[in-house]
């Protein structure tokens, strides 16, 4: 038995569990148990009980669903390795995450290889092993589609230990490529524990899953820390504000966690008629505005608690407190189970309203990259082991954090961190285009968007539609520029290297 269903057991069987609203499955959480533990045996024996071994990686492309939590508990508790994938991925995009985790096994939902899914055709290219799953009213059916490679699992599964890694997330760097972040079964236990303590979660708590669950965000907070105390999760297949409300009242939410996008569209929504009763909201993966800030409160009745999280931190490292306690609009609150420190560039320690570089510690966070000892040493200090995040803030006198600028150049559009450099590859991939370069600007409603600058070949004449288009066949619809600017010359330093933050200060502002 994993951790975390460890933590699952120990509350009142009969309690609800998961609510799949508009007549789908609801289950208690001994219910919930045993469908986990018959997709674990079904699992297992997968291809004669030849095809996965322990710690084996298993793609997992699907919807927020129950068949989605039962897929990813039942790897994780079988010594497996969990890789969370966005369905709306591109075929190369796939590509990239199964052959960096070198995937055993994919799994998608059913009629996924009939309708030649983009994830489907990804696996194949690298002879990954394809299942499809599906509820059938009393268990979630898996069945083997494809075996792939072959039948030669190598280690028996066995149950999972403390230190096996549970699941990796892709975290996008400066560099280009994006970092393999293993979160281990200890980092979530603490990380769960760090969750529930934090918001005093317990079994009367109904948390509405409004985040996709191939996120640390929705994945740790939104789902599991609420299972974990006991509660329940409403999860609707994807975000909707029109059937919001409905949802909340008919099965008595008390709390949600979203990205500043989300409480913006809610905010734009009607309330019903009866003023629905909401413990607190939390707002974490991107700032909030003030006004949206406010706003919230003062429409919604309840306290706006802001968090900043990361996945090397398997989500949170700090959060505001529940009233009457301490709690500050424009920081992101004290650190839970985690240590907060300022570091300068020499991993010296600052004092409150000095700025520098904001740094970890705690059970929570990853033991470093897969495989990438150039990040690992750039990211942990080698004194005290701080995880330093890449972000610049201060704190206050009362220990609060104040987030005062990024250090690293990632596009944070509503949560979804963009790669700059991923998005100029593709740009140059373009036959006409000499220089690309991508940066973020600021937008109300998702915190920044993606534009570009682009240098054209001489003789050439593509438009903003034509990269527009040619983008949204290679990436995901939200890492598109929403604006292109054509230009001669692309500004350079005297040493000739590109400066994203003094073109993005010259083309934001047109």
């Amino acid at each position: 038995m994993t951790i975390l269903e460890d933590l699952l057991s120990n509350v009142p069987k009969q309690n609800q569990a998961i609510i799949i609203p508009d007549g789908g499955p609801e289950l208690n959480f001994e219910q919930l148990l045993s469908v986990i533990d018959q997709f674990k045996q079904d699992l297992a024996a997968l291809g004669g009980g030849k095809l996965l071994g322990a710690q084996d990686a298993v793609s997992i492309s699907l919807v927020n669903s129950l068949e989605y939590v039962v897929s990813f508990l039942a790897v994780a508790g079988n010594s497996l390795i969990a890789a969370p994938l966005n369905p709306n991925y591109k075929q190369s995009e796939f590509e990239f995450f199964i052959e960096d985790m070198k995937s055993k096994l994919l799994i998608v939902p059913k009629g996924s290889v009939k309708d030649n899914y983009a994830a489907v055709a990804a696996a194949r290219t690298f002879k990954t092993a394809i299942a499809e799953v599906a509820w059938d009213g009393k268990k979630v059916a898996i069945e083997l589609v494809e075996t792939g490679s072959g039948l030669d699992a190598e280690k028996p599964l066995r149950a999972s230990g403390r230190d096996d890694i549970a699941f990796v997330l892709h975290t996008s760097g400066t560099t280009g490529r994006p970092k393999a972040v293993p979160l281990l079964q200890r980092n979530m236990l603490a990380s769960v524990r760090n969750i529930i303590g934090c918001y005093r979660l317990t079994q009367t708590d109904v948390s509405y899953l409004v985040m996709p669950l191939f996120h640390v965000h929705g994945l740790i907070c939104g789902l599991f820390a609420a299972l974990s105390a006991g509660g329940s999760v409403i999860i609707p297949s994807k975000f909707s504000a029109s059937s919001f409300w409905t949802h909340w009242q008919q099965h008595g939410a008390t709390w949600y966690t979203a990205v500043p996008t989300i409480h913006q569209i809610l905010l734009k929504h009607d309330l019903p008629k009866e003023q629905p009763k909401i413990r607190f909201i939390r707002s974490c993966s991107s700032s909030l505005a003030p006004s949206v800030f406010a706003e919230l409160e003062a429409k919604l009745k309840a306290p706006v608690l802001e968090a900043y999280a990361m996945t090397e931190a398997c989500h949170q490292m700090t959060s505001n407190n529940l009233p009457p306690d301490v709690r500050k609009p424009g920081t992101v609150g004290i650190g839970h189970g985690v240590e907060v420190v300022i570091l300068d560039d020499k991993d010296n320690v600052l004092p409150p309203h000095q700025e520098g570089e904001i740094s970890i510690r705690g059970k929570n966070v990853t033991p470093g990259y897969l495989n990438n000892p150039k990040a690992n040493a750039e990211s942990f200090t080698k004194v005290f082991n701080y995880f330093r995040t890449g972000d610049q803030g201060k704190l206050d006198d009362d220990g609060l954090l104040i987030i005062t600028g990024r250090i690293k150049e990632l596009i944070n559009r509503g949560g979804e961190k963009i790669s700059p450099i991923e998005l100029d590859s593709v740009m140059l991939s373009y036959p006409d285009v000499s220089e690309a370069v991508s940066f973020g600007v600021p937008d109300e409603m998702y915190g920044q968007q993606v534009n570009a600058v682009i240098v054209l070949k001489p003789g050439t004449t593509a438009t903003q539609e034509d990269i527009q288009k040619y983008m949204s066949e290679k990436v995901a619809k939200y890492k598109v520029p929403v604006k292109v600017f054509f230009t001669d010359v692309m500004p350079k330093t005297a040493t000739g290297k590109i400066q994203r933050r003094i073109i993005a200060e010259k083309f934001a502002s047109n």
